[in-house]
């Protein structure tokens, strides 16, 4: 299946940050998946890496965009954890 690919890679402050992202969007693994195109996740220390493999341009552009958009829905929601747990108890 692999004529087209693409690998993303994302690097934060500490390994923590790339755990908790990692985590988050690994749950969709297998689930986007289908016989267009395929994903796979690793982490190493603070980085998140994806290796995105597609039968065709078009699929590989829709995974691509499928991921961007969960890695950032990832990276949002912890800063706002970030926030909420920074916040003095009122």
């Amino acid at each position: 299946m692999t004529p087209h690919g693409a690998t993303l890679e994302f690097e934060y402050d500490d390994p923590a940050r790339a755990r908790l992202v990692a985590d988050s969007v690994a749950r969709e693994v297998g689930e986007i998946d289908d016989d267009r195109s395929r994903t796979t996740i690793e982490r190493e220390e603070s980085v998140v890496r994806l290796e995105i493999e597609a039968a065709d341009p078009v699929a590989l552009r829709a995974a691509l965009n499928t991921w961007f958009s969960l890695v950032d829905v990832a990276e949002r929601t912890a800063k706002v954890g970030d926030r909420l747990r920074s916040r003095p108890d009122t």
